[in-house]
């Protein structure tokens, strides 16, 4: 089975100041990046509400595309989905195995070689050294990085760079895409061979999460659609519904 269930999902983030002088700007700063509502408990403690009330059912087959201005909570959104971040309150119910194609360079390392790097971000993701092992070549051979993958990353370019963890992310398999932005890499070539295979992977998964401002994009990929304000919830249902009410609002 393959499901996501979010039930009256909120999640808030503390902010500890540095000083007295300086909580104006930390807080300030921390909205800026994850979105939603500065807010106080009773004991006056500040913190971010980034999102509230966020409840919805993907199923198999369900395409949902995350829209709304920066800030709205899209990543904040993705990345509890993922599990990184813990509902503060709610329900958050995930079936299938993910593949979050988002930071998709994190835990590598600039002195390890490119084969290395293979193996320690496959590790990062779950996977067992034998799953590795059958993944590496395939990973090489898609990178086209040749006998550069036996060199340290901190001699690659950074077209190079986002080759590798291009091809490391999507060389996984699993039921669940979780996107933040659509990722373009390299030449005009190499960027025509990750459209390609993006399109094949979020085709045939169970269901995919996509924030993206691009509305083009959207509407080929997705069939559902979540449009967040303020962390909230303003709008949910087939995509073509949302996106004209989003074009409504504009008019008026």
């Amino acid at each position: 089975m393959v499901k996501i269930v979010l039930e009256n999902v909120g999640v808030e983030f503390p902010v500890t100041p540095i000083s007295s002088r300086s909580i104006r700007n930390v807080v300030l700063k921390t909205a800026s990046k994850i979105g939603g509502k500065i807010i106080k408990d009773d004991e006056e403690h500040k913190k971010v509400r980034a999102l509230s009330g966020i409840s919805l059912t993907l199923n198999k087959g369900d395409r949902l595309a995350l829209v709304g201005p920066n800030g709205a909570g899209k990543t904040t959104l993705i990345r509890t989905i993922a599990g990184i971040y813990e509902p503060t309150n709610g329900r958050r119910y995930v079936a299938g195995s993910l593949i979050p194609m988002f930071d998709i360079g994190l835990g590598l390392d600039e002195e390890a070689t490119g084969y290395e790097n293979i193996f320690r971000r496959g590790l990062i993701l779950g996977l067992k050294a034998s799953e590795i092992t059958k993944k590496a070549e395939e990973i090489a051979e898609y990178s086209e990085l040749g006998d550069y993958l036996n060199m340290p990353m901190r001699t690659y370019s950074e077209g190079m760079r986002l080759r590798l963890v291009f091809a490391i992310a999507t060389a996984l398999d699993g039921d669940i895409i979780l996107m933040d932005e659509w990722i373009a890499v390299g030449d005009a070539d190499f960027r025509r061979k990750t459209h390609s295979r993006l399109e094949e992977k979020t085709f045939s998964s169970g269901i995919v999460v996509l924030a993206s401002h691009d509305t083009a994009l959207l509407r080929k990929m997705c069939n559902l659609g979540l449009h967040l304000e303020n962390g909230s919830v303003k709008n949910f249902g087939p995509l073509e519904e949302v996106l004209e009410s989003i074009e409504a609002e504009r008019l008026e």
